[in-house]
């Protein structure tokens, strides 16, 4: 397998009080008004990393949307792929969150791999060994869940759902249907811990396969 492409972190800025107004706007809930703001190039990467920022301090994620077409057409040098925002009662926790997902995104531990038989075909597939409170809202699981969270370009990703599904004791949670924002697909697959690893093998080797042969 190969190692994961790198994110690139683009922008991060504090909020410390920001306006109750773009608050509501924002679907900030209750009285917190302190937000953390984060663009990268990598999306699905992000998600996974803004979800390890609630596991590691008192806040949630807020906003989380993917820009359209992908990094590699972003309309500015900073708006890369991904915008995520983080709310927090004080400004300390949203800082401390953003610190956990900022961490997790610079180990190299998450993010997409590009497929030995075809330069450019990037997918992922990544075990998080327990969600915290976004991805739980994302796939409807139970908070602490396993989830394999496996991305790829359209017909790769609905080939390999398919293998991984098939492979393990898991079900589908969420379904990202072709085209997303970024015109990938995929989904969140939930089970336990073991199963859920299994799955992301299986869907790693179906894109190899695909990269390699794309042409049944």
């Amino acid at each position: 397998m190969t190692p994961t492409l790198p994110v690139r972190i683009l922008a991060v800025q504090y909020l410390p009080n920001a306006d109750p107004e773009l608050c509501k706007a924002l679907g900030v809930e209750g009285s917190w008004r302190c937000l953390a703001l984060l663009s990268t190039d990598s999306d699905d990467a992000t998600y996974i990393a803004l979800d390890e920022a609630t596991k590691a301090s008192t806040v949630r994620v807020t906003y989380a949307r993917s820009l359209y077409a992908g990094a590699a057409n972003a309309a500015t040098p900073l708006a890369g792929e991904v915008i995520g925002i983080l709310a927090g009662p004080t400004p300390s926790e949203v800082r401390s969150g953003m610190e956990a997902a900022l961490s997790l995104l610079s180990t190299g531990q998450v993010g997409f791999r590009e497929a030995q038989g075809r330069k450019g075909l990037a997918y992922l597939a990544y075990t998080v060994s327990r969600t915290g409170t976004f991805l739980s809202r994302e796939s409807g699981v139970a908070e602490g869940q396993p989830l394999a969270y496996l991305i790829a370009p359209p017909v790769e990703a609905m080939t390999a759902m398919d293998a991984a599904l098939k492979a393990a004791d898991v079900r589908l949670a969420k379904l990202y249907a072709p085209p997303t924002e970024t015109n990938f697909g995929g989904g969140l697959l939930t089970g336990e811990q073991s199963a859920c690893l299994a799955a992301c093998q299986a869907f790693a080797a179906a894109i190899e396969e695909i990269a390699g042969n794309p042409i049944a």
